[in-house]
């Protein structure tokens, strides 16, 4: 057996968004429901985000549902730390509760929304927090208002959930959170479903991502998304390391003759379309002999930048220049 990796846009949402038997299961698990507090039913609500179709670029796909109490649940998987990223999860619960009042009604009929964000990267690294004299921030941690001076708990009215994968303990573990983070990120390694895996959302979910229930359609709109994440990461990689190897270039320049600013320019708009060239490549996109001129003939580093982030999606090179 092959199974689909749980954190691919498309996978997620094949799963997550059709069965609200597992999402149920996910967010109880996420949010630590039990009891009487156990979320017993969901309904789907509308996502804001771009729809589930092969090739979309890699946007971020959320999950939206609302339990009988009312309170909105947004879910999503976030694969890049891109920047602003903590920001946009503020923005995205706030509007959601924002939303739910059209002009006049009472305010009183607002109710809760939970944001839960489930990060391939680390938010908050245990070296940064023990550096800084803070407490490390868990695998999975919750975040909600309190009074500054006392610590006690108001204007609960939105939370937020993050659950950093990388954060993983080495152990693989029974049930719960720990058990869909392990999934997360081990799912693609199986051969087999787990025989002591349970029967219940955890068993379902890879069921599910089994690609033999997958339709070829499902199949290439899921490999799609994988040769799009990888170059996301590929052109990611790229800017790092060309930040990197500029401010060294920089630092021992600095101080030099004014002319050596034009080679630094020269050097990083080659960098620029050496990383534009890489991303085509990688993306099957042959440029012809005059769309490869202009490439070559472009020192416009911004411009540059632009055509390295249409690559995502485009369909031929014409469509990445504009």
């Amino acid at each position: 057996m092959v199974f689909a990796d749980l954190k691919n846009d498309f996978v997620f949402r094949r799963i997550f968004a059709k069965h609200p038997n597992i999402l149920r299961g996910l967010l109880n698990d996420l949010l630590e429901r039990q009891g009487e507090r156990t979320i017993e039913s969901i309904e789907y609500l509308p996502s804001e985000q771009l729809p589930l179709v092969a090739g979309a670029k890699l946007s971020i796909l959320d999950v939206r549902c609302r339990d009988r109490a009312g309170t909105t649940f947004v879910v999503e998987m976030q694969l890049l730390h891109v920047a602003g990223f903590e920001n946009r999860v503020v923005y995205n619960a706030c509007k959601a509760y924002v939303d739910q009042l059209k002009i006049g009604e009472s305010y009183a009929k607002l109710a809760d929304v939970i944001a839960i964000s489930i990060c391939d990267f680390t938010l908050w690294p245990d070296g940064a927090q023990d550096a800084a004299n803070m407490p490390r921030v868990p695998m999975l941690s919750r975040w909600s208002t309190m009074e500054r001076g006392t610590g006690a708990p108001g204007l609960l009215q939105v939370q937020y959930a993050f659950l950093e994968l990388p954060k993983l303990p080495d152990r693989k573990p029974e049930t719960g959170a720990e058990l869909w983070a392990w999934l997360f990120v081990h799912g693609p390694e199986l051969t087999e479903v787990p025989k002591e895996l349970p029967q219940g959302p955890h068993r379902e979910a890879v069921e599910l991502a089994n690609e033999a229930t997958f339709t070829q359609l499902e199949l290439e709109a899921y490999r799609k998304v994988m040769d799009e994440i990888q170059q996301a990461r590929d052109y990611g990689e790229a800017q790092r390391i060309e930040g990197l190897a500029k401010g060294l270039a920089e630092g021992h320049k600095l101080g030099r003759a004014e002319g050596h600013k034009l080679g630094r320019a020269e050097g990083r708009a080659q960098g620029k379309r050496e990383t534009l060239l890489r991303l085509l490549k990688r993306a099957g996109l042959v440029p012809t002999e005059a769309e490869l001129s202009r490439i070559q003939a472009c020192d416009d580093v911004a411009l540059l930048d632009q055509w390295a982030e249409n690559v995502l999606g485009a369909k031929d090179v014409a469509g990445v220049m504009g």
